[in-house]
């Protein structure tokens, strides 16, 4: 089949919900895909940071294919080996007590609204269910995180929108302080906002929210969907800033390409969930579990995440030198890039241009945004480098 051929019939039957790029893929290996039509592409988005070890890496394309042969499903009535040695190496790696799987960012962060509201109501009512959220935030497409969600982009259309949350500006302690009163249960917020424009929190916010969390008892919740599972350098970005939410939510990279969403609960919330107060058919899947396996113990190899950085600085010092790049933000391999008026193209326009030429990247409001793979060669690194200078030159 050629792109053309895909194209004409996916939008016959798929609902329009995306802006699509005229591209069918077809296949991948390691840090490059492949078009039906086969055109090549170096690849600096993962699939929106999913990828974490790139397509098809073999030992998960081994531990995937093994478990699907021996156990794909069962339901969460039943206990399976697979899941458990998940669970108990990812609360190993993050210190987290517990942890409730899912399928999706939006989901593990349904999961840490209700695990916040939960553990606010066991103590002190039902008047305290209240969320602060941070303007510019982005925490998922259900309705709960729409509302969550701090852009007033996303709260068109589906209405009436829940209710029980309040917006206040990134990087404004004051206005935090203003905004919790007695409803308020959690503050919610991205260490790096990634859909947000790929934005970091200030050291000094970051330690205002969780010293006022900790004074008024509420719970401090960590949307770590794009920033976590190493795509910082750290397994999560909190530790970047010195910091151990009560609640962090993982999807994303965690199982390297297969859907898995992870609600991480601490001591003081580990028992909130109790039997019929939560769940999800196909979350914990052995599959997913398997796939996810892997990438916690390739995040564990004596290295890895050092190589992480790595990459990052040599992708920073790059773009650096570049004449089309304003400025830069982001945290390792989450890389936004401001474009300076010289390039006289916006940032879409780039990405289009960099479709043409073989490489694949992304946008966040107005930048370019980079999430390649974790496991990115140097010499792959470079190539989409060069494509990437000689469109913002």
């Amino acid at each position: 089949m050629s792109n053309q051929n895909v194209i004409e019939k996916f939008d016959s039957h798929v609902a329009g919900s995306y802006g699509r790029l005229p591209i069918a893929l077809s296949k991948g290996d390691k840090g490059e895909t492949t078009d039906e039509n086969g055109k090549e592409y170096i690849d600096f988005g993962s699939g929106i940071g999913v990828n974490s070890l790139g397509f098809c890496d073999a030992e998960w394309v081994e531990a995937v294919t093994r478990q699907a042969a021996t156990l794909q499903h069962t339901s969460n009535y039943y206990y399976t080996g697979i899941q458990a040695d998940f669970a108990a190496l990812l609360c190993g790696i993050t210190g987290y007590e517990r942890v409730f799987f899912g399928n999706s960012g939006a989901e593990a962060n349904e999961c840490a609204m209700k695990v916040a509201r939960k553990y606010s109501s066991d103590r002190y009512g039902k008047n305290r269910g209240t969320i602060i959220t941070l303007e510019n935030s982005f925490h998922g497409r259900t309705m709960e995180t729409l509302a969550a969600t701090g852009q007033a982009v996303f709260h068109e259309y589906f209405y009436p929108f829940p209710e029980g949350f309040k917006y206040v500006p990134a990087n404004d302690a004051m206005a935090l302080r203003a905004a919790v009163d007695d409803s308020v249960c959690a503050i919610m917020l991205e260490y790096i906002q990634g859909e947000g424009g790929v934005n970091v929190l200030s050291q000094e916010f970051v330690d205002a929210v969780f010293a006022i969390a900790e004074e008024k008892d509420i719970l401090v919740i960590a949307d770590e969907v794009q920033s976590g599972v190493g795509r910082t350098g750290r397994f999560l970005a909190g530790e970047h800033f010195g910091k151990h939410a009560d609640i962090t939510t993982l999807a994303k990279g965690i199982a390297g390409g297969l859907p898995m969403g992870a609600c991480l609960m601490n001591e003081k919330t580990a028992g909130v969930l109790t039997p019929g107060t939560h769940g999800s058919t196909f979350g914990g899947n052995p599959v997913v579990c398997a796939g996810g396996k892997v990438v916690l113990e390739r995040m564990q190899r004596p290295g890895f995440l050092e190589s992480v950085s790595e990459k990052a600085e040599h992708i920073y010092a790059r773009l650096s030198a570049m004449p089309g790049v304003k400025s830069l933000s982001g945290i390792g391999l989450m890389i936004g890039i401001t474009l300076a008026d010289t390039v006289g193209k916006d940032a879409p326009a780039v990405k289009n241009l960099a479709l043409e030429k073989g490489l694949l990247v992304l946008t966040a409001k107005e930048k370019v945004r980079l999430l390649p793979p974790l496991t990115l060669t140097m010499e792959e690194i470079d190539r989409g480098l060069d494509i990437l200078g000689e469109i913002l030159a």
